[in-house]
């Protein structure tokens, strides 16, 4: 299996990032745009997934930077 993606996730009126896995926040964040850039930066150095929730905790975005195993086809 391939490294463990990043994770933007509510926590409380914030928003942190985290390791997939990982039930602690990797770091806390005013506002989900700042989470997601760093979430973002990781995801790309690492070549990993991003994986972006919504205040309902559900997956609304997600992106790959890396061995995508779904392709854009075309």
């Amino acid at each position: 299996m391939g490294k463990p993606g990043q994770h933007v996730v509510p926590a409380g009126e914030k928003w942190a990032t985290r390791k997939s896995g990982s039930s602690r926040a990797s770091k806390t964040f005013s506002t989900q745009r700042d989470a997601i850039n760093h979430a973002r930066s990781i995801a790309k150095k690492q070549k990993t997934e991003l994986y972006i929730h919504g205040r309902d905790g559900k997956i609304r975005e997600r992106d790959s930077y890396g061995n995508d195993p779904h392709p854009p086809k075309g």
